[in-house]
């Protein structure tokens, strides 16, 4: 689809409700292309990058390890800890994220384009995108495979990052669709057909 503009699907959620997976899902059985914020975040705190660069000046030295690379458990008990300094940091990221997405975005030759964006809401990047898909969890879910996924997290530390975004709830009121990630994969599948099959792309 070459001339027209792609409509742009934005994909979140909160944090470990099964937004990757549904992103996955969509690529492998409907070979469509994904953007992911988190992708493009990692990107630009990668050693010789700017804003890697005033982190370091910012935190000292040990925010780093050894090889160059940032220390994220280290930064994440920083900016989870300290509602300053997360806004701080997304300050230094969300532009070149966005900036990155919209490019991306332009150049894009397919019907329909995936924008993976777990702050969407709270990063305001909602203009991005044509509709909202929310992918949801419960609370006690969301810990459970946070804390399977990032072994290096205490319940404290886990808890933090659920507390640091818009309650789910409220992405919920504002989505176009939403699904249910609280039982098996199968389930959720059967619902991202749905919703591929919803769209007007024929």
């Amino acid at each position: 689809m070459t001339g027209k503009t792609p409509l742009r699907i934005g994909l979140t959620g909160g944090i470990a409700t099964g937004k990757s997976t549904v992103s996955d899902y969509l690529a492998q059985h409907y070979q469509m292309q994904v953007l992911d914020a988190d992708i493009f975040a990692r990107e630009a705190v990668q050693p010789g990058s700017p804003i890697l660069d005033a982190i370091a000046q910012r935190y000292g030295q040990a925010i780093l390890q050894p090889d160059g690379r940032l220390n994220r458990n280290s930064l994440g008990e920083i900016v989870f800890s300290h509602p300053l300094e997360r806004r701080w940091l997304e300050n230094q990221i969300h532009p070149l994220v966005r900036s990155r997405l919209e490019t991306e975005s332009r150049s894009s030759t397919e019907a329909v384009i995936i924008l993976t964006i777990p702050l969407l809401f709270e990063a305001n990047m909602v203009d991005l995108v044509d509709r909202v898909w929310v992918v949801y969890a419960t609370p006690e879910q969301q810990l459970q495979r946070l804390q399977q996924r990032d072994r290096d997290l205490t319940p404290k530390q886990a808890q933090a990052r659920l507390s640091s975004q818009m309650a789910l709830e409220t992405k919920i009121a504002q989505a176009d669709w939403v699904f249910n990630n609280t039982n098996t994969l199968d389930f959720l599948g059967s619902q991202v057909d749905r919703a591929v099959e919803s769209l007007p792309i024929a």
